[in-house]
């Protein structure tokens, strides 16, 4: 009988042990799980045409709030798009973007990565990074690290030649050159406020078109410009004031309108607005050759067909 006892005992004990193993085993996973697991990705704000597709689940139509993961490919045809990364870093996507964006880590350590595939992003970083966190972008040619910062990055291609431009209106931003081989260049060059910075690749080369040089803030698009008078508005002081970019999209165009030759009108047009189709027609039959819900952003001859 006491023998029995003890066999009893010991497998209570094995068990305890067991189960006390099993509990310390589920704990350092469970904090392990907490640790790698990014505590905020969503869509911030949408308005218009936009999508996210995702591994396993193919397209998916976004909305407010809508939790991102990681690998999410994320685009936006019209209309606006703002994504949110932690509490402090909002990413803006311009008309015609498309990206990916790749996200890990928690409170203390953040790293995102966007793979920027065209169009254009501003990023808002409202607070330094830790030293444990990172934010880069990529484009085909280049890399692109910050701290913290406001910065806009835009690639397109003319005439096959495909660029990457990179404006900075708050902190500075590390660019590096990444070769057609996906190689990195060592060398870095700085983009700090108020400048920015293009890169090129042809068939042959990827290089700078320049060192830094200062904003053109008049070949910046019209949500670009808005978006800055915002965080100007909140108390944070960016590379232009306001006061610059209310005279920016307060520019005014000519838009002409011509009849066989001649002169039928003529309207003065704020940038970003749309022009009115004259009340009266020279003709008939015929047509003005305008799309009258595009808005108007350089001077333009519109002409009755």
């Amino acid at each position: 009988m006491e023998k029995l006892k003890n066999k009893k005992m010991v497998f209570i004990i094995a068990g305890v042990v067991l189960l006390v193993a099993a509990v310390v085993i589920i704990m350092i996973l469970f904090r392990k799980e907490k640790k790698n697991k990014y505590r905020l990705l969503k869509v911030y704000t949408v308005e218009g045409e936009a999508n996210v597709n995702r591994a396993g689940k193919g397209d998916i139509t976004p909305y407010e709030n809508m939790v991102l993961e990681s690998g999410d490919r994320v685009s936006l045809t019209s209309g606006d798009l703002v994504l949110q990364a932690d509490k402090d870093k909002y990413i803006h996507l311009s008309e015609g973007t498309e990206l990916v964006l790749k996200a890990s880590g928690n409170d203390k350590r953040s790293n995102i990565q966007i793979d920027l595939l065209q169009g254009a992003i501003t990023s808002d970083i409202q607070s330094a990074l830790s030293e444990d966190s990172s934010y880069d972008v990529n484009t085909p040619n280049s890399t692109m690290s910050v701290r913290g910062t406001v910065f806009y990055v835009y690639i397109y291609e003319v005439n096959g030649i495909k660029y990457t431009r990179v404006c900075v209106f708050d902190g500075k931003v590390t660019t590096k050159l990444v070769y057609k081989d996906g190689t990195v260049a060592e060398n870095e060059v700085e983009v700090g406020k108020g400048k920015e910075v293009t890169i090129f690749e042809n068939e042959t080369t990827v290089d700078y078109l320049s060192d830094p040089t200062d904003i053109d803030y008049d070949s910046l698009d019209e949500g670009t410009l808005v978006l800055l008078q915002v965080i100007n508005d909140d108390g944070r002081e960016l590379s232009i004031t306001n006061d610059d970019l209310k005279n920016l999209l307060e520019t005014t165009y000519t838009v002409t309108f011509m009849y066989n030759g001649q002169i039928f009108g003529v309207q003065t047009v704020i940038g970003g607005q749309k022009v009115t189709q004259p009340s009266l027609k020279p003709a008939a039959t015929g047509s003005w050759s305008w799309d009258f819900s595009k808005p108007i952003d350089h001077n333009i001859i519109v002409e009755w067909k």
